[in-house]
């Protein structure tokens, strides 16, 4: 007789797994029963009314390797409870977007008794970890079985269990057949054409939806820069005063493309239903810690933290070590400097081919440094940021990209600032933005894909072999699927992609001008990124929760203030043309006014009417540029 790891006498074994609970192996029994017992309770006695059962049978037990791997999944009804319970947003049959309550559930589009397709994977496995994480302590003073693991009423027990290392992991599973629909429609066939947002919103959820929103969108919007800026190139390369135009339009794209993307993720997040999802009440982050006390907000029981104890570490300790950082950059900087002289030196002294691509030289080295620099740097601000014990996820995560951004901006920008206005040496920002931004594209494609995705690939070839080798009378298909899951490598979410974006904002934003093929070779290097980013999400890592966002978050005050450094950059680099400097050939006071006033008015208003006088007052200087060339 062929057993199946789903045939078990229980009814436990009908339903589908949605979510792995891995423990370590060492687990008492006692813990075990009591986790189990708590996760299918019923909701009034505290538990989360979830169905659960271990990945393998008695059985399968005395023939597979136990893995200590329990499956959770959920009814239907369980789950339209938990819709309500989270406030998923839905579209109702009058067209207008409701939070979803169970009693109403006829009256919103799409929903039928029989219908399973009424929430998407994504929102179920949501649900599920909602519920795991609202788990709470009620009279457990301690884990049972763990005397040192202390409970106290309102505790999360899951947050307490991973923090203990009782549960090494909890994530969702892959749905084999919707990855492979998903896949087949985004990435397996290199075309240009539109990714399925939409698709990616119901597998991964609105997070990962929005990031790959924006990577298409801002794709799309570095086009005009790079059909500008190639036969600007062709033309008037070998001249590189003649940047007035391209900086001009440059203005006007950088502060356009942010406005009418937080309209178009306006629209996207309002039909997906999440522009107006209440927010739920933020819970302390699991690594927070402090003195055991009353909240004063919601009268539970948790660790409080004196926030001057951590306003204290902030300024005496991560300042400081933020700014050292910040000089050793700069040092660095200067090293890079010096090698950029003795290579001209170099190559004046003897000139032939090898002394000419000797000049490249530095730059790479200075390439390569600068992102092992940030990688560094982006460990130790994660490990400051923590030390600082935030109590919410939210403020971390703000502390954190701020530390991030601060020293990535110095790091990738402070040597193209002092060339183009210290040094004024417009052969050397071109050839220095070139290197910087192509060695820093090939760096990310390598390290964040490619080589991820061959170590996933030795594994699975490891797993399957090994699976193949027990020659067992069970049907091992979901036990090698959620063998080679759990060992894939787990996804930390949008932060790098988006830093790396920013950063590539950045290059194309403020000195894209003087090297304008800058945004065609952003162009060519998204158009993979978009590819290698969706292999990553479906074959390299573990399937993210859903998260519901309304926007993109502290990124789109990020790119807008990147914005506002590229309006000034631009407007200083103009105002040192020549073309600029021939208008105001006796009063450099006037020259100074003129820009000032150029990216000054337009900050002042907002919305379309700082579009509208921004590009006005724009056009003027490039007609006055266009005169200045012919003339």
């Amino acid at each position: 007789m062929r057993v199946t790891l789903s045939t078990l006498d229980t009814c436990e074994s009908s339903f589908t797994p949605l979510v792995v609970i891995e423990l370590a192996q060492d687990v008492k029994e006692e813990t075990k029963e009591w986790l189990k017992n708590r996760i299918i309770a019923k909701k009034k006695d505290g538990g989360a009314q979830l169905l659960f059962r271990p990945l393998l049978n008695k059985y399968e037990r005395e023939t597979l390797e136990n893995q200590n791997l329990y499956l959770v999944g959920a009814s239907s009804i369980r789950l339209l409870l938990g819709a309500e319970a989270v406030g998923l947003v839905k579209e109702c049959t009058d067209a207008a977007m409701r939070a979803f309550t169970y009693g109403t559930r006829h009256s919103f589009k799409g929903f039928h008794d029989n219908n399973d397709d009424f929430l998407t994977m994504a929102e179920c496995q949501f649900i599920i970890k909602h519920e795991l994480e609202n788990l709470r302590a009620r009279d457990e003073k301690m884990i049972p079985g763990y005397p040192q693991a202390k409970l106290y009423p309102g505790k999360s027990l899951m947050r307490r269990l991973l923090t203990s290392g009782i549960v090494t992991q909890v994530f969702p599973l892959h749905d084999t057949e919707a990855l492979k629909k998903l896949e087949d429609s985004w990435y397996t066939r290199f075309a240009l054409k539109y990714q399925p947002i939409d698709s990616i919103r119901g597998y991964f959820g609105e997070t990962i939806a929005l990031y790959f929103g924006f990577l298409e969108y801002f794709t799309f919007a570095l086009i005009p820069m790079a059909i500008i800026g190639l036969p600007y190139y062709l033309f008037v390369w070998e001249d590189y005063d003649k940047y007035v135009i391209f900086a001009s339009f440059n203005l006007i794209w950088s502060t356009v493309i942010l406005e009418v993307w937080k309209r178009g993720c306006a629209n996207m997040t309002y039909r997906w239903g999440t522009l107006v999802m209440k927010r739920q009440f933020e819970e302390p982050r699991p690594g927070f810690h402090g003195v055991l006390g009353i909240n004063s907000v919601t009268g539970r029981e948790e660790p409080l933290y004196s926030s001057y104890k951590r306003q204290l570490r902030i300024y005496l300790v991560s300042l400081p070590f933020v700014c050292l950082c910040l000089y050793l950059s700069l040092y660095v900087m200067m090293i890079y400097f010096d090698l950029e002289v003795w290579a001209l030196r170099l190559h004046e002294d003897n000139e032939t081919v090898w002394t000419s691509l000797l000049l490249y030289v530095p730059s790479i080295i200075y390439a390569i440094v600068i992102e092992i620099m940030n990688r560094l740097y982006r460990y130790a601000a994660e490990f400051l940021t923590s030390w600082e014990n935030h109590r919410l996820e939210s403020a971390y995560q703000n502390h954190l990209v701020l530390k991030v951004l601060v020293f990535n901006f110095l790091n990738c920008f402070a040597s193209l600032f002092y060339i183009a206005f210290v040094l004024r040496d417009m052969k050397l920002l071109r050839q220095s933005l070139a290197t910087l931004l192509i060695t820093s594209q090939i760096l990310n494609q390598v390290v964040e894909s490619l080589l991820p995705y061959w170590l996933q690939r030795k594994y699975c070839t490891k797993v399957k072999k090994k699976v193949q080798a027990l020659k067992a009378d069970v049907d091992t298909t979901l036990y090698e699927k959620v063998l080679l899951e759990k060992e894939m490598g787990t996804y930390l979410g949008t932060f790098d992609d988006y830093l790396e974006l920013f950063l590539q904002f950045g290059y194309v934003s403020l000195f894209s001008c003087v090297y304008p093929l800058a945004a065609a070779f952003a162009v060519l290097n998204n158009l993979t990124e978009v590819n290698s980013d969706a292999l990553k999400m479906c074959r390299v890592f573990k399937r993210p929760f859903a998260e519901p966002s309304a926007s993109i978050g502290v990124w789109q005050l990020a790119f807008e203030t990147m914005s506002i450094i590229s309006v000034v950059t631009n407007c200083a680099l103009i105002g040192m043309s020549p073309q600029v400097n021939a208008v105001f050939p006796e009063s450099k006071t006037d020259l100074v006014l003129i820009v000032v006033a150029v990216e000054r008015k337009p900050r002042r208003v907002a919305g379309r009417e700082l579009i509208r006088k921004q590009i006005a007052f724009q056009v003027g200087l490039v007609l006055e540029g266009l005169r200045n060339l012919i003339l």
